[in-house]
């Protein structure tokens, strides 16, 4: 009760230290799917989905779509070659310049698990290489680029009883032209296990910029299936 007591002040502390000092007044939220959807003993399909608003529930600012092939070295670890398709419109966003975008991205990515008493720990390490459309072709502000980057996340989960959890993770993206630091988001959520392969997540997302933060509440789905045909027992 004394480790839950204080990993609760943590998230308390988070709220209030996080919300001194923000972008904009608005407080948007995001709605999120993410699957690891088993189809052999080493390969697995990632799906994820991400909807984002400006504000709750609208202002449509951004849509993310990701999948990825997935490559199960050993329980621990995990290498992933994937594609994202994300579509923000810049009018709610002054990061961008009120300048719509569309983006094509494939990334590259590598996870590392491991467990300390009931803590359990992710390294997730990932390079991007992004595509980007600014602006609508034949006008004036329409450009084309390629950006790369790299991101580290460590997330760390712990499990208040079979049901219950919690959820924390500090991800920082940095650019690999112009200026190196690109943002930091930090997360903590209450989860709850629905059933052995699904869960999901309510929680909190302070994301800085170097010019401003912003804060985001977030709805997560996290459903992870096995694909394979089940054997049929063998009849007697």
């Amino acid at each position: 009760m004394k480790k839950i007591f204080l990993l609760v002040v943590l998230i308390v502390t988070t709220f209030y230290t996080s919300a001194q000092e923000i972008g904009d007044d608005t407080l948007g939220s995001w709605y999120m799917y993410f699957g690891t959807n088993k189809i052999s003993e080493k390969l697995s399909i990632h799906s994820e989905a991400q909807f984002r608003y400006y504000e709750n529930s609208k202002n449509f600012n951004q849509l993310l779509l990701r999948t990825g092939l997935n490559y199960h070295i050993n329980p621990n670890s995990i290498a992933t070659l994937g594609y994202g398709f994300i579509e923000t419109d810049g009018t709610f966003e002054a990061l961008t310049n009120e300048i719509n975008a569309k983006e094509n991205r494939i990334f590259q990515q590598f996870i590392l698990k491991d467990k300390v008493g009931e803590f359990k720990f992710e390294h997730r390490y990932r390079l991007e290489q992004r595509f980007i459309q600014r602006g609508e072709k034949g006008q004036a502000d329409y450009s084309k680029s390629t950006e790369h980057r790299a991101r580290y996340r460590l997330q760390v989960t712990l499990p208040l009883t079979d049901i219950f959890f919690l959820n924390f993770y500090d991800e920082i993206f940095l650019n690999l032209q112009g200026n190196v630091y690109g943002q930091n988001r930090l997360y903590a959520a209450l989860g709850v296990n629905v059933t052995e392969d699904l869960s999901v997540q309510a929680g909190y997302l302070k994301n800085h910029f170097p010019t401003a933060n912003f804060d985001r509440l977030q709805l997560g789905v996290i459903w992870n299936t096995d694909l394979r045909k089940k054997k049929q027992p063998t009849p007697k």
